[in-house]
């Protein structure tokens, strides 16, 4: 499970970044690129997780 987070992240990172920036309050701007960066650091983080292709061939 651990290996799809990466791409879970990526998708509700969108999807933050697409409603978000179409509801028009203040600070929502800052309050949906917040939340953003906080899923891409978690996505980036999560990426050691995916299998690496060479290592299972050897």
């Amino acid at each position: 499970m651990k290996r799809y987070l990466t791409a879970i992240f990526l998708i509700i990172s969108a999807f933050i970044l697409f409603f978000g920036l179409r509801i028009d309050l203040q600070w929502t701007g800052a309050v949906t690129w917040g939340l953003t960066f906080i899923c891409l650091l978690l996505a980036a983080y999560f990426t050691k997780y995916i299998p690496d292709q060479k290592t299972k061939k050897k």
